[in-house]
């Protein structure tokens, strides 16, 4: 999205620095959007694997797995720190309160990374791990865990680095972007995490489904409803971030309810072409779904994709109420 200078709506305009700055913001927000959707996924797997085995009553199965698997959660914690720290970088609000939030994401990752590493050689120490390349559940786990942290570690200490030492010769000049919420901010906040992770989960399970997915055979309908069910929280999500955040409160009152209703509509038609889908073709979840989405149809109950279904529409009904609010102050 280039910004407008003209626009009475966005916040600031950008200078040539300033622009290259925020490029480089938005691409490292996208690779860390991928890499936390990657890392989300696999942590997923690891965690329905334990919950298989609690289920066949397998308990010490599960436990083994899950300590087996410990870097798998660490890996996505730590990533998901590296998200939220560019995100802090890129919605800079204050000085003061942006040189505290990335020092703060950069400590974390840091902390997460190094109990990642001692935890791998513990357990290789111990036995628990027979070789340092196993081999699952990646193909060189745990040693991809622990090379991942390393360098995590190394960007947290560049970052704490920067606030401590450089930031001063080598500012980071973007300009403040619009106010954050102030009014009900935890429940703000907990409702913001729960769709991106709906939109983490959604984007990686959208894009790896149309590599896996057959649109040759009979359930092709369910599958393109499916993957248009799961990639739009991911849309959501972006455009409210790139957009509608670099919008003026007199920008956002203007154009909150209008966005708003698009959302609302394109994920009522979204819901209704994977019912209707899955009314046309009700063997197509535990024919197909699992192949797709081992996840969402691990219990032959797509449980995952209904809830992705009702994500966007909640979240498109939320922003219209607040719309309509806006309109009426």
């Amino acid at each position: 999205m280039e910004t407008n200078v003209h626009s009475p709506f966005l916040v600031a305009s950008y200078d040539k620095k300033q622009k290259r700055q925020r490029i480089v913001a938005i691409v490292l927000l996208a690779l860390f959007f991928i890499l936390s959707s990657f890392t989300f996924f696999n942590m997923l797997y690891c965690f329905v694997e334990c919950i298989g085995a609690i289920v066949s009553g397998s308990m010490d199965v599960a436990l083994s797995d899950f300590l087996r698997t410990v870097p798998v959660f660490l890996t996505f914690f730590m990533t998901l720190w590296g998200l939220l720290l560019v995100h802090a970088s890129y919605r800079k609000v204050s000085e003061e309160k942006w040189r505290k939030s990335i020092f703060k994401d950069a400590v974390c990752i840091i902390v997460f990374g190094v109990i990642n590493i001692v935890y791998i050689l513990a357990n290789f120490i111990a036995g628990r791990y027979l070789s340092i390349v196993e081999g699952s559940p990646s193909a060189l786990f745990p040693l991809d865990a622990l090379l991942y942290s390393v360098l995590f570690i190394c960007l947290g200490v560049l970052v704490v680095l920067y606030v401590k030492k450089f930031e001063a010769k080598h500012p980071y000049v973007v300009p403040a972007r619009g106010p954050v919420v102030t009014k009900a901010r935890g429940l703000y906040c907990t409702f913001v995490t729960f769709w991106m992770l709906f939109a983490l989960y959604g984007f990686i399970a959208g894009i790896l489904s149309i590599f896996i997915y057959d649109f040759k055979h009979e359930h092709v309908f369910f599958g393109i409803a499916t993957i248009l069910v799961f990639l739009l929280s991911a849309v959501q999500i972006i455009v409210w971030e790139l957009y509608f955040n670099e919008l003026t409160e007199e920008g956002k009152k203007a154009k909150l309810l209008r966005l708003a209703l698009i959302s609302l509509i394109a994920s009522v038609v979204i819901a209704f072409l994977y019912f209707l889908s899955l009314g046309m073709d009700l063997d197509a979840p535990s024919n197909a779904g699992f192949g797709m989405f081992p996840i969402a149809f691990a219990a032959s109950v797509n449980i995952a994709t209904l809830l992705a279904v009702a994500c966007p529409v909640i979240v498109s009904i939320v922003a219209l109420i607040k719309g309509i609010s806006l309109k009426k102050k």
